[in-house]
């Protein structure tokens, strides 16, 4: 038997309503978990779950901005054999224009959302042990871009999150890691897109060697690493840019 497949585990995911988060949702119920998926958005939740291969799925509508929202879902669930957070937004600012309340609308869902929920989950100690847990990360969390100073300085936050997690928790053989895609052609891309011109994000592909990324190369990854056949990593993150960096260091 393949050490790739979920058979038996039980998966969380946040942010499941729409891109990445759905796909991983999909992926992950064709290699036999039982998945949750969670989200602000109900009825996009309740399209998706019927996208899902087999039964015994659930979706939970949470803000796991909003304190109760977090304390309901964190109660609601079964005991965990993974969770993959892929909840977060992308707002570009230049730092001129850096104002407490743009700080607060990035961070709070990309950094402290996640943080809090995680707490919230090991106090109620719902995540068996062996549990794999993986946080959607960004090539920008390395590598900067112009006015990315705040979405930037979130996904940095979250992978120091990811490897804390590791070191706290490897007794129980939990193990954390990150994901950090570059462009990968979403309900995202389509927003940047309109926002910076279709000219712009079309040069912006051309340094990518591998071409565009898509939501199924990121669940994959995320599949490889909720499996048995990571079993010996955590504390990592790995980089999807389909040769975007090797291709600017030239």
């Amino acid at each position: 038997m393949t050490p790739f497949h979920l058979n038996n585990k039980t998966i969380l995911i946040t942010g499941a309503s729409s891109g990445i988060g759905k796909q991983i949702a999909i992926s992950a119920s064709e290699m036999g978990a039982k998945v949750i998926l969670t989200g602000r958005n109900e009825s996009r939740l309740n399209d998706n779950i019927k996208l899902l291969k087999s039964d015994g799925h659930k979706t939970i509508t949470a803000d796991i901005l909003s304190e109760n929202d977090r304390i309901n879902l964190i109660e609601s669930l079964p005991n965990l054999d993974g969770l993959v957070n892929c909840a977060g937004v992308v707002k570009p600012y230049p730092i001129k224009f850096i104002t407490q309340q743009k700080i607060d609308e990035t961070l709070n869902i990309n950094y402290e959302a996640p943080l809090l929920l995680m707490a919230g989950i090991l106090k109620k100690k719902k995540l068996n042990k062996n549990a794999s847990l993986v946080f959607i990360s960004s090539t920008a969390g390395q590598n900067p871009h112009k006015g990315g100073v705040i979405y930037s300085s979130s996904k940095a936050s979250i992978e120091s999150l990811s490897k804390v997690l590791a070191l706290e928790n490897y007794h129980l053989g939990i193990r954390s890691n990150c994901i950090s895609p570059a462009m990968v052609k979403t309900e995202m891309y389509d927003e940047a897109e309109e926002g910076m011109s279709k000219e712009f994000m079309d040069k912006h592909i051309d340094g990518y060697p591998l071409g565009v990324g898509y939501p199924e190369d990121v669940a994959n990854a995320a599949i490889f690493l909720l499996s048995e056949a990571s079993r010996w990593i955590t504390g990592i993150n790995m980089r999807l840019d389909g040769g975007y960096l090797l291709e600017a260091m030239k």
